[in-house]
């Protein structure tokens, strides 16, 4: 029998919690679901949570990406360049994976991207996403 989960959990480094908390609280909008003094869990949506843990010197690779969906891209763009966030480039559509997105900078140098699929709710559809990959069907 395979286990039930109840939640998923993404756990990153961040050299400054308290900018890290403004960035995803105060602009971005999510809410702390708990504080665990040097690491703060925010909840994103659907039993998922980004956690930051404060760990001095950081460094992720650029191919660690934090990617939140949203059927709103432009807007969340809008709202983090008035907050001064630098963005790669201003939201644009990539045909080769079905979606509309940017990428911006987070507090510690973390990519946040932010994405909406050009078909269907990755919740309620059989989702298809990357490679051709059917994950409604049953692995081998």
């Amino acid at each position: 029998m395979s286990p039930s989960f109840d939640a998923f959990i993404g756990f990153y480094p961040t050299a400054d919690l308290a900018a890290t908390h403004d960035f995803y609280v105060g602009t971005l909008g999510l809410t702390l679901a708990r504080d665990q003094g040097s690491c703060h869990i925010y909840s994103v949506a659907g039993g998922g949570f980004l956690g930051f843990c404060e760990r001095g010197s950081v460094a992720l690779p650029p191919s660690v990406v934090l990617t939140l969906v949203t059927e709103d891209v432009d807007g969340v763009y809008e709202r983090l360049m008035a907050a001064g966030v630098t963005a790669e480039a201003a939201p644009k559509h990539n045909a080769e994976y079905g979606i509309y997105h940017f990428y911006a900078q987070g507090p510690s140098g973390e990519r946040v991207e932010v994405q909406r699929f050009d078909v269907g709710d990755i919740k309620s559809t059989p989702f298809r996403a990357c490679a051709g990959i059917d994950f409604s069907a049953p692995s081998q």
